[in-house]
């Protein structure tokens, strides 16, 4: 736990040579309002054209993203919390699951009984307005296009852990789901279906970017956390913070990230070129 987060202009340029890859968050990290910045697009085909990996874990359902992972020059994106995979192969796009169809049958019905509970006992509550493309969870609106308040949000993830169900709260939405998954499970999947390698054995040399409370069990597993400026915005409800924060917000706070790996990149090969 890192209750002090480091300014990320002013981080020790030691731990970020020989980064070999990124994994963020979309919301709110690379976006605003739902699209992407332009500094955050920016930054992502500079990392790639650097030959550095960037592989997008979120909340967002597996319909919401398949565009982004056709668009964006990302190895994947996760959504639904680690629940599906979206996986560039050349031109086409693989999509996977880490759970089986009967297991995804069976929960459909669950999580229907679990959305008419909610629906039913917390006032306000309503449906986020991308539910028609998820296959796994559900996820109630909090933020985007209505509000609710604290003591709301609370008593959905009260009803959604009553009934079984993993909860958590991005920036935007409070999600739920049937399974052990989480975002650090499908880091952990895609680094091995992508290339053949253990996350735990290599942690320090992957950088994870996120901006809300949802993102407290990545920023405790990597070294090289890093949250955007605006998970400030969270701070009364922060357990785990992240070792670093970027002076800017969203997308702008995601170029800063890129930048300094790119930076220790270069610095890395000027070394090696005066060693020779």
């Amino acid at each position: 736990m890192n209750l002090r987060p480091q300014a990320l202009a002013a981080a020790d340029p030691v731990p970020w040579v020989g980064v070999r890859g990124v994994f963020t968050d979309i919301d709110d990290t690379l976006t605003r309002d739902g699209a992407i910045e332009p500094a955050a697009l920016d930054a992502l085909h500079a990392l790639h054209a650097a030959g550095v990996p960037v592989i997008a874990i979120t909340g967002r359902p597996l319909g919401w993203s398949e565009p982004f992972a056709r668009a964006w020059p990302v190895a994947a994106i996760v959504p639904e919390n680690g629940a599906v995979a979206l996986i560039r192969d050349g031109n086409e796009l693989v999509t996977e699951y880490a759970q089986d169809a009967a297991a995804r049958d069976r929960n459909a019905r669950r999580l229907r009984e679990v959305v008419a509970r909610v629906l039913a006992e917390v006032p306000g509550a309503m449906l986020a307005r991308d539910s028609a493309g998820r296959v796994t969870d559900i996820a109630i609106d909090h933020a985007e296009f209505t509000h609710l308040d604290d003591a709301a949000i609370e008593r959905v993830v009260a009803i959604m852990r009553a009934e079984g169900m993993t909860a958590t709260v991005s920036s935007i939405h409070i999600n739920g789901w049937f399974g052990s998954h989480d975002k650090l499970s499908g880091a952990r999947w895609m680094l091995q279906r992508l290339f053949d390698r253990t996350l735990d054995a290599e942690r320090e040399r992957w950088v994870y970017v996120g901006d809300s409370t949802n993102d407290q069990a990545m920023f405790g597993f990597f070294p090289l956390s890093v949250g955007v400026a605006n998970l400030r915005e969270f701070a009364a409800q922060l357990t785990v913070w992240p070792a670093f924060v970027t002076e800017g917000e969203r997308g702008a706070g995601f170029a800063e990230v890129a930048q300094c790996i790119l930076d220790a990149s270069s610095r890395e090969a000027e070394e090696g070129v005066q060693t020779v």
